[in-house]
């Protein structure tokens, strides 16, 4: 019996930090052993707020699909693949936008969020507006069945159904709608206590020295009510705690650094030498296998050349049927 088919991507922002990782790849590596995976590099997705300079975007691809490929994700598993090359997906987002209401994309959430948050770029584009018809394209060009998205990501997917329950019902049942794959999240915080990410200046890489790691880990915040080595701390408002032992310690472990914290027992760089060496621990195999792919020529290009002709064959197949569907095969 074929294996159910997802689709997930991530923009090409460069080297990947924790909050990608075990936001993320942990989950992908998962999958990869049970689904029919399609990983896809979304650089048409990144123009949709960095189009005015696209001079960093090739760079960015090569420096993230090595970190996909550092932790394990397996081009002999997972189509890894790049949404440019792949100029279907242009197709099918113009058909698709032919039969998308206005409405549906101004309600999005993420556009009002988006517009409020990025104040210092015009967002007030056609791109940006009609990001989700893309995505919709992204996902059922390939028939997936499974979108692993978080929660509140959820609302993307459902408007990807929707588009596609509207296409079946112009034109016949082309495409699957594509259901929500709840993914088990971490919350990853920054060193600076708010969510890690490479705007913020607050995150710790994958591709981080040992030492650096652990400076940023032992500089991080905790409780900042805690002034004094002396002063009982707060688990409960640490984002060391809340980030890092919910990550690394078990349950036994954890509920142990919560006693020595409220009772003041130990410090905070005592606390967060439990669980440093787990992190550096981890990294070690990633970044061992980082340096074997950059001291190999053109890896990322070849994984990328292979993943994309296959996800073309895919593709191509599917606009066949769709210009059937639409009654758009003249010839």
């Amino acid at each position: 019996m074929a294996k159910d088919r997802v689709l997930s991507g991530m923009r090409p922002t460069g080297k990947l930090h924790f909050g990608h990782y075990k936001g993320v790849l942990t989950n992908w590596l998962k999958l990869q052993q049970e689904y029919d995976c399609y990983f896809f590099v979304a650089d048409w997705h990144a123009l949709t707020t960095d189009y005015a300079d696209p001079s960093g975007v090739k760079e960015n691809v090569k420096e993230m699909v090595l970190d996909w490929l550092s932790v394990g994700i397996d081009p002999a598993k997972s189509d890894i693949f790049l949404q440019s090359s792949v100029p279907e997906h242009a197709e099918l987002m113009v058909l698709l936008s032919m039969i998308t209401p206005v409405p549906w994309l101004e309600r999005n959430p993420t556009y009002k969020e988006q517009q409020e948050e990025l104040k210092d770029k015009d967002i007030h584009t056609h791109g940006f507006l009609g990001y989700p018809v893309l995505q919709t394209a992204d996902i059922i060009i390939y028939k997936a069945n499974k979108v692993p998205v978080g929660i509140d990501q959820a609302p993307h997917v459902e408007l990807s159904r929707e588009i596609t329950r509207r296409f079946n019902n112009f034109y016949g049942k082309v495409f699957p709608e594509p259901q929500t794959l709840l993914a088990p999240t971490s919350k990853v915080l920054g060193t600076d206590g708010r969510k890690m990410s490479k705007s913020y200046n607050n995150s710790v890489y994958l591709t981080d020295p040992p030492a650096t790691v652990e400076k940023k880990l032992k500089t991080m915040v905790t409780d900042t009510a805690r002034q004094r080595k002396t002063d009982p701390g707060n688990p409960d408002i640490c984002p060391f705690f809340e980030t890092f032992h919910t990550l690394y310690a078990s349950e036994a472990e954890r509920a142990e650094i919560r006693e020595g914290c409220t009772t003041a027992a130990f410090g905070c760089i005592d606390c967060k030498m439990r669980v440093i060496p787990k992190v550096l621990e981890e990294l070690e195999p990633i970044q061992k296998k980082r340096a074997e792919l950059e001291a190999t020529p053109g890896i990322v290009e070849s994984v990328l050349k292979d993943g994309t002709d296959r996800a073309r064959a895919v593709a191509q197949t599917t606009m066949e049927e769709v210009r059937r569907a639409m009654g758009l095969n003249f010839f």
